[in-house]
């Protein structure tokens, strides 16, 4: 057994070794847009993380885990710099959506929105309205979901940045379809409290990269979403974890944890899915008292108790077993 640890942990030392060097020629750069050395570097650090890895990022020590903010927040810098890039050029042509092969991570939105609608059908009807925070200059998610299944669903997509808005909305303007089932709200999430409207809102892995500010989201969304409602939303697990920040159910309080992917694939997120609480009869009574129920901490399962799916997109069906609420509700 000695033996087999100490593999382990040299794998995943000759790991980490490997991604803070490609973290500290990609913290040297003077920019991070779109170039050839840029997404060299980017790739092999993709390429680095996507094998499947036992490495726990909690463990890590205070130097590695400033490393890994610091990775996903660079990450975050790129990945905006590369989405406003191609939906420029998308933006150029007359008839945008049927160019969009050209973005070269395009073949992993469509597995990931076709994953995340195989979990979503699993636990919810079809929406009518979903929310998309974070949305972006390139709203991959929302136009293939809108494009290949849900066809009769409208997408209401939030995004801080105006510019960011602006260039999504010119990708599917010209879109007799799609125009009609697309609206683009720039605002910081946090002011937004008419979110009760949506059946399904999803939060994209970006909003949020401190865990901090992550949660504070997740919490502004517990308060103002439907009970019921469904919340989508993306993570990352294993070296993936050094991409993308880390969503564990236990932050998600208010909401039940349904289930939790993790793609073993090139699809890099993982994705968990949680539903709103409904109003028990404890709150109602305690509402009826003149308590606040802000002031209520409702309970949620932790990691350990939440089922965890490892099969990857292409391997069969995918099975996603509802994880009921606790008889103490």
């Amino acid at each position: 057994m000695g033996s087999v640890d100490m593999v382990c942990s040299s794998e995943e030392e000759a790991l980490i070794s490997k991604i803070c060097h490609l973290y500290s020629q990609i913290a040297s750069l003077d920019s991070l847009k779109p170039c050839k050395n840029v997404d060299t570097l980017f790739t092999d650090l993709v390429m680095t993380c996507i094998p499947p890895s036992s490495i726990d990022v909690t463990t890590l020590s205070n130097n590695l885990q400033e490393i890994r903010s610091n990775l996903i927040r660079l990450c975050g810098i790129a990945e905006g710099h590369l989405e406003h890039h191609y939906s420029t050029i998308l933006g150029s042509y007359d008839n945008p959506l049927h160019h969009l092969h050209l973005f070269p991570y395009y073949n992993n939105y469509l597995k990931l929105a076709l994953l995340e609608f195989t979990i979503l059908s699993q636990h919810n009807n079809l929406p009518h309205k979903i929310a998309f925070v974070g949305s972006g200059p390139l709203p991959l998610t929302s136009i293939v979901l809108a494009s290949n299944h849900l066809p009769s669903t409208t997408f209401h997509n939030y995004d801080i940045d105006a510019s960011a808005n602006s260039s999504a909305m010119r990708l599917v303007s010209g879109d007799p379809d799609l125009s009609k089932r697309m609206e683009f709200h720039t605002s910081d999430i946090l002011d937004v409290t008419c979110l009760e409207e949506f059946e399904v809102v999803y939060l994209a892995a970006l909003v949020g990269m401190e865990k901090e500010e992550k949660n504070r989201v997740i919490d502004h969304l517990a308060k103002h979403m439907a009970p019921g409602a469904v919340l989508m939303l993306r993570s990352a697990h294993g070296a993936r974890a050094f991409l993308y920040p880390v969503v564990e159910p236990c932050d998600l309080r208010g909401f039940e944890v349904l289930s939790v992917f993790h793609p073993t694939d090139e699809v890099i997120n993982s994705v968990v899915i949680a539903r709103k609480y409904p109003l028990s009869v404890l709150e109602q009574q305690q509402q009826q008292q003149g308590l606040s129920s802000s002031s209520m901490i409702l309970p949620n399962k932790c990691s350990d108790e939440i089922q965890v799916f490892n099969r990857p997109l292409n391997h069969g069906n995918i099975i996603i077993e509802e994880l009921t609420l606790d008889d103490q509700l």
